[in-house]
Order: C-alpha cells, then sequence, then structure tokens
C-alpha cells in the first residue's frame, strides 16, 4: 500500500510512504537509512537475516519505505517502481489460538490432514504450522516460488505431501484444491479474502469467515463460521460423525425387530403353523415399545472415540457390508426368540395366548439387552463421556424403565389382555423371557469386533 503526502509546499515536493512483504518493497529500494538517520546503500543481506529471525518467532513481518517526489496530484504505480529508500520492518503477533491447537490435533487423530496456505512469509508460515502441529519437518514447505516452477506432476505430488504452503499466489489456491481433488481427497477449503473466493467454489465444502470474510467470500462458500473460529469446524466435523453414528445404531436396532417379525410371520405361514404373534401385537411392538427404545439412540452423546476413527469412504453405502451382517444375524436371532418361545411354550402348555405373551416379552428382552450393547449408558456409569456426565448419556435408562412399565400393563392389566389377548405371566415365567433375550449380549460383542457401532 502507497499513500502521497505533502512534504513541503515551498519547495514543491511531496513524500511517498510504501508498506508491504519484504520481498516486495527491497526490490524496489536502492538505499536505506542508517541508525542515526543517514541514507546508505541498502544491504538486503542485513535485512534479509533481521527478517529470518523475526519470522522465525512466528511474526508476521511488514516492511516500509519512503521516496521524495517532486509535486503531484496523484500516485501511479510507475511512482513506486523504483528509486525508494528503505526504512525499516515491523513484526506483527498473531499467536495461534490454544482451542485451535487442540482442534488441529484432534482433527489429526481423525485422519483428517491440516494443510496451511498462507501469503505470510515462508519462516512466519513455518513457525506458525510448527507451533500448531501442523508440520515438522522442511520438506513440508513450500514457496509459491517453489509451485510456479513445478509441472503438473510435481505440483500434485507437493500438494498431497506438503502442508504449509506461503507466499502463495490466489491463483496457486485453486490449484492446490484441484491438484488434492485429483488425489481422490475431499477437500474442504477456509478463507476470508476476495483472492480466496474461486478457490472456495472449487472445494467440495468451502467455508468463509462469518465476521472477518469479504462478501464475495462468504457468495462463494457453502458455510459460514460466525465466529471465525477453526475449532468449530473440528466441532463440525465431530457433530457430523455422532450424527451419522447414531443414524447406524438406529438402523441396526430397528430392522432387525422388523425382519424378526416379518420372518416368525412368513415363516409361520409357510409352514401352515399358528402365528406366533398377532397383527395387533405386532403393531404394540412397533408403536410402542420400540419407539421407546430407539428415541434414546437418536440422543445419543458424542463418543469420546468418534475423532479417534478413520474417515468413512465417501462412496460407502449406509447399508454397508458390517451393517447388514448385523441386522441379519439380530434378526435370526428375533426369529428364534419369538418363534422358538412360542412353540416350546404351545408345546408344554397347549396355551396359545400365554405362549405369544411370553414370545413378545422375550423379543422385548431381547430389545432392551440389545440397547444397552449398543449403547453408551453402561460405559457412561463408568467413564464420563467427553470430561463430564451428561444427562443424555442416561436417557436408554428411561426409556427401558418406560417399556418395563409398558409390557407389565401389556401383560398383567385384563384390559390389556382382552384388548391385545394376552395374558398374565408368573415372575418365572417372566424371568425365563429375560433369560431368553440376554444371550443377545454375546452376540452384540462378537459383532461389534467386524462392525463398530461407537
Amino acid at each position: 500500500m502507497a499513500t502521497l503526502h505533502e512534504l513541503d509546499a515551498k519547495r514543491d515536493m511531496n513524500v511517498i510512504y510504501l508498506k508491504g512483504s519484504v520481498e516486495a518493497i527491497l526490490q524496489r529500494c536502492d538505499r536505506m537509512f542508517h541508525a542515526q538517520g543517514q541514507q546508505v546503500a541498502l544491504n538486503p543481506a542485513a535485512v534479509e537475516q533481521k527478517v529470518a529471525g523475526m519470522a522465525n518467532q512466528g511474526l508476521r513481518v511488514l516492511a516500509f519505505a519512503t521516496k521524495e517526489v517532486a509535486t503531484k496530484r496523484s500516485l501511479h504505480r510507475n511512482d513506486i517502481d523504483q528509486g525508494l529508500v528503505f526504512l525499516g520492518l515491523q513484526g506483527i503477533i498473531d499467536p495461534p489460538r490454544e482451542e485451535a491447537i487442540a482442534a488441529v490435533k484432534a482433527c489429526q487423530s481423525a485422519g483428517i490432514q491440516v494443510k496451511m496456505i498462507t501469503g505470510d512469509h515462508v519462516l512466519t508460515a513455518a513457525a506458525i504450522a510448527r507451533q500448531m502441529g501442523i508440520c515438522s519437518t522442511e520438506e513440508q514447505v513450500f514457496t509459491g516460488q517453489q509451485l510456479a516452477q513445478m509441472d503438473e506432476k510435481e505440483f500434485a505430488q507437493a500438494a498431497e505431501q506438503g502442508m504449509v504452503f506461503a507466499r502463495v499466489a490466489p491463483e496457486q489456491k485453486l490449484l492446490l484444491v484441484k491438484a488434492l481433488q485429483s488425489q481422490g481427497e475431499i477437500v474442504a477449503m477456509t478463507g476470508d479474502g476476495v483472492n480466496d473466493a474461486p478457490a472456495l467454489k472449487q472445494a467440495h465444502i468451502g467455508v468463509a469467515m462469518g465476521i472477518a470474510g469479504a462478501e464475495v467470500t462468504k457468495e462463494s462458500a457453502d458455510m459460514l463460521l460466525t465466529n471465525d473460529n477453526f475449532a468449530s469446524i473440528e466441532a463440525a466435523v465431530e457433530e457430523g460423525r455422532s450424527v451419522y453414528r447414531n443414524l447406524r445404531k438406529a438402523i441396526a436396532f430397528l430392522l432387525p425387530i422388523n425382519v424378526g417379525e416379518s420372518m416368525t410371520i412368513l415363516i409361520a405361514i409357510l409352514l401352515a403353523t399358528v402365528l406366533p404373534i398377532l397383527p395387533i401385537q405386532i403393531l404394540w411392538l412397533n408403536m410402542v415399545s420400540s419407539i421407546a427404545l430407539i428415541a434414546p439412540l437418536a440422543f445419543e452423546p458424542k463418543s469420546g472415540q468418534v475423532m479417534q476413527q478413520p474417515p468413512r469412504n465417501p462412496r460407502e453405502r449406509l447399508l454397508s457390508g458390517g451393517l447388514l451382517q448385523r441386522i441379519v444375524a439380530i434378526s435370526i436371532f428375533n426369529w428364534l426368540v419369538i418363534f422358538g418361545m412360542f412353540q416350546w411354550i404351545l408345546q408344554t402348555t397347549g396355551n396359545e395366548p400365554l405362549a405369544r405373551t411370553m414370545a413378545i416379552n422375550g423379543l422385548v428382552a431381547a430389545e432392551v439387552f440389545y440397547l444397552l450393547s449398543i449403547s453408551q449408558f453402561l460405559p457412561s456409569l463408568v467413564v464420563r463421556i467427553q470430561g463430564k456426565r451428561t444427562p443424555v448419556a442416561y436417557a436408554p435408562a428411561i426409556g427401558i424403565v418406560v417399556v418395563v412399565i409398558l409390557q407389565c400393563l401389556f401383560s398383567q392389566w385384563s384390559m390389556m389382555n382382552q384388548v391385545f389377548d394376552t395374558t398374565p405371566l408368573t415372575f418365572i415365567q417372566a424371568l425365563i423371557c429375560m433369560g431368553v433375550g440376554l444371550p443377545v449380549v454375546f452376540i452384540a460383542l462378537i459383532l461389534q469386533r467386524f462392525d463398530p457401532l461407537n
């Protein structure tokens, strides 16, 4: 930036003051002020040595220069191309936030590469990157000048291997995003200046600063950071992973129930036997018991391990192979509980309402134990989730209590017996139902090794 000022009206002399990057200023200067205020020949090596010392401390360095000119009413670019006198340097400290350093570490543990693209001096960028844990070696640092000398293949390799890119031109930011995308990477780009807009538009997810960002940058972005804090990006990733994990849990819980019930009806029809469960009883299971148990899964808190796992393949289907295996295994178990319990009680007692009542309660018991196996309720009793216990972690307990009360009414209340064709159970019969559902815990533990839900 250059400004024009009146110096001496009588002598018709004005003065130009100029500030900018060290590289841009020094190439326009041929003299410099000595400590005593005298002008001497420019010593670029001495200036660069001072710049290096400041930049290695993480300071952003500005250079200043001046030039006396004849009376002028306006300032043109060719007025500052040469003949300036170097004035000095200014170091500005802009330390990274502690929460940003922690967020970078969390992203890296989650398999997310964090790269710095900046217009700052290469030594300043490297020093800040080391403070934030972004890079550790000089081989991971590239300058815009180095990038400009690379061919397409070398550029792509540098984009993938590099962690810090300093003194980068606006068009190089766009090229870096394209190079990473060509390597199959999913790219999220942050920025606040006008020259960041093309790169934000090109990235899979463009993130603009809501406070300091230019309007054109905000228009080009997919998301806005309302607090201009990098830690918010890490929090958003964590929240997104938690929502996806809870969705998989809900599917892994609900589908086996429905499939188990469907298998029971279908096989009973094919074998021409008495239905182990009536349609109105299926309605009770789906509308009351299952909803009371599945609702807590939607409000599961963020797990301490959610940011310790690698990113999933974006092309991976929601119903992946591991989840399908889980659904099939639990569905077969649920069918065995319903069909097996019904046939056993029917053959030993000949009482169809009792057989159906125990089959339904056996299935509900299996649902309860399976919920405890995939939820964070039991771990939350031992370990503090995210550094503190959260009431949401206890939601499964509330759901289980509600289901137990509802099932007691379903089995023991005479009015419900008439509506749903059930019969009261003895204490021993209730314990049998619980015992039949308990093995699902061991099945869930085995499945967890192949398809972790937490």
